[in-house]
């Protein structure tokens, strides 16, 4: 709880700060947020290794005992963040003619490139070494991906999960990644649906299959799963609606000045 609201208001006071100057028309001070910039980002990083780190220090689940969980999570949000930050530049542009200069986005779709490269390797990496030794350790991962006893309840999710980010990273490194939008936004929404897939049903799942007792017990989303999250999923967009909404409304409206320093307190 303090870590993930911590890293809200550290992003909150850098978002607000530099939408009030602009809304103004005051030259932002960069001391008053270069410095959370960079906190916010050592932050972030820390966010996703100490959520890996408690996972794999779970002996009991061997599924999540790999040392390449940390750097795979933080491949995968450096693919999904820029990913879902490319979405939101493209939703602006059509809803209220903002349109944002072209070095944000490329350079987004470089990181996401190298980024989503990297945890591919990871994958195949994983899964070298998962199915060439062999051995009980592996149980989680072959029901994963090939089923196991008749189960196959996680296997078409996984290769689904697999297919939507090979085929987004193809995409991404097609020349008309950079120029053509209908390109990028697909490849987009591949890399973010792969992951989601990917860091749920096939992470979290698969851990506790086979149970501590040898048992394969199938798991299915039931209704009342599926309509917390479409709940979870609406309230994020209503937000993200209107801070859209907002960030429109000081990026069209008219300046009150263009030229005064923003004054700096002594």
């Amino acid at each position: 709880v303090i870590v993930l609201n911590g890293y809200l208001l550290i992003n909150l006071h850098v978002v607000g700060y530099l939408l009030y100057m602009r809304y103004l028309g005051f030259k932002p001070d960069p001391k008053w947020y270069v410095p959370f910039v960079f906190l916010s980002i050592i932050w972030a990083i820390s966010i996703h290794t100490v959520t890996a780190f408690l996972y794999c220090g779970l002996g009991g689940r061997p599924f999540w005992n790999t040392a390449l969980l940390a750097p795979r999570f933080l491949a995968s949000a450096f693919v999904s963040g820029p990913a879902f930050i490319i979405l939101v530049m493209r939703i602006l542009r059509i809803t209220t003619g903002y349109a944002a200069p072209p070095g944000p986005a490329r350079t987004l779709i470089q990181i996401i490139r190298v980024a989503m490269t990297i945890n591919l390797v990871m994958l195949a990496s994983e899964f070298f070494t998962l199915f060439y030794t062999g051995g009980a350790h592996a149980a989680s991962a072959k029901y994963l991906f090939f089923g196991s006893h008749g189960h196959y309840g996680l296997v078409p999710w996984i290769w689904t999960a697999i297919a939507c980010n090979l085929t987004g990273t193809a995409l991404f490194f097609m020349p008309n990644a950079l120029e053509r939008g209908s390109v990028r936004i697909a490849a987009c929404v591949l890399c973010i649906v792969g992951i989601w897939i990917e860091k749920g049903m096939g992470l979290i799942i698969p851990g506790f299959i086979p149970s501590t007792l040898h048992e394969i017990i199938e798991y299915t989303p039931s209704l009342v799963e599926w309509k917390v999250t479409a709940g979870i999923w609406a309230c994020g967009f209503m937000l993200l609606t209107v801070l859209l909404k907002l960030i429109a409304t000081v990026f069209t409206v008219e300046k009150f000045s263009t030229t005064t320093t923003a004054p700096v307190s002594e």
